[in-house]
């Protein structure tokens, strides 16, 4: 029932967003996936929710990435390449997750994106 009313709640931010509030929409829900499977390492299905909540995470970032290189992009290049190193932290450890799973691994990923997401909505805002 919660997963049904949050696609909803999804659906509507994406009917009236705007960039940045999607960019930070993006980030929480891939840290709560993240978070859902640090917090439920024991189950039995943990394996395919880390693999799910691993490639949400990498496609959202290599978006960014693509995003960040353009030429035209307005951020300034200072900030551009700041977020294109971290990005490919992201990719790192998100490498090493895939070939030595660990719940606390999962902490730098987490705390990136809720980082980088409540930036990102207190600019929207």
């Amino acid at each position: 029932m919660f997963s049904k009313a949050m696609r909803s709640y999804e659906a509507g931010i994406k009917a009236t967003a705007t960039g940045r509030e999607l960019e930070a929409a993006a980030l929480f829900k891939a840290a709560r996936l993240l978070e859902s499977c640090r917090d439920a390492w024991a189950a039995p299905d943990h394996a395919a929710k880390l693999d799910e909540a691993l490639r949400y995470n990498q496609r959202l970032w290599t978006i960014f990435q693509v995003e960040l290189q353009r030429p035209d992009h307005d951020l300034p290049n200072e900030l551009r390449l700041n977020l294109l190193r971290l990005s490919a932290f992201v990719d790192r450890r998100t490498f090493d997750l895939i070939s030595e799973p660990a719940p606390e691994k999962l902490d730098a990923l987490i705390g990136i994106n809720r980082n980088i997401a409540s930036g990102l909505s207190a600019i929207a805002a």
